[in-house]
């Protein structure tokens, strides 16, 4: 399939396929004019790095990921022994960087909620959804 068609099966614009591309995360295969054909497994393969973005993953290390996962159920599964450990260091890269957030976030709360309340100019910030549940 062509490039508009990839488009429209996986909704990701060009310009990400081409990126995909360039980092070593999707190779198709080129006709004599240049243009890029797709086969049926770049779909899954375009699935497949959209959710490990989602989870956070930088495209390094997709491209290392990307050889040693399967799909099962709509789930993807680990199929290299290290790549456990590595996607753990990962998560914990991820909860450190969220902490870091939340320490700013309150940080910033701190300072809103002490400026003077007849400041109308200060709107007041929404809370996070944890913080409403707790």
């Amino acid at each position: 399939m062509r490039m508009k068609e990839m488009v429209r099966r996986t909704g990701v614009h060009e310009r990400l396929l081409r990126y995909y591309e360039q980092q070593g995360l999707l190779t198709p295969d080129r006709l004599p004019s240049g243009y890029r054909v797709y086969g049926e497994s770049d779909v899954e393969t375009v699935r497949r790095i959209r959710c490990l973005l989602a989870a956070g993953l930088p495209t390094a290390l997709i491209a290392q990921v990307l050889p040693c996962v399967r799909t099962n159920d709509e789930h993807l599964v680990p199929t290299c022994p290290d790549l456990v450990a590595q996607l753990c260091r990962e998560g914990e890269r991820i909860t450190r960087a969220i902490e870091g957030l939340q320490a700013s976030r309150a940080i910033l709360d701190t300072i809103i909620t002490a400026a003077p309340s007849g400041d109308a100019e200060t709107p007041r910030p929404p809370r996070p959804a944890a913080a409403l549940a707790g």
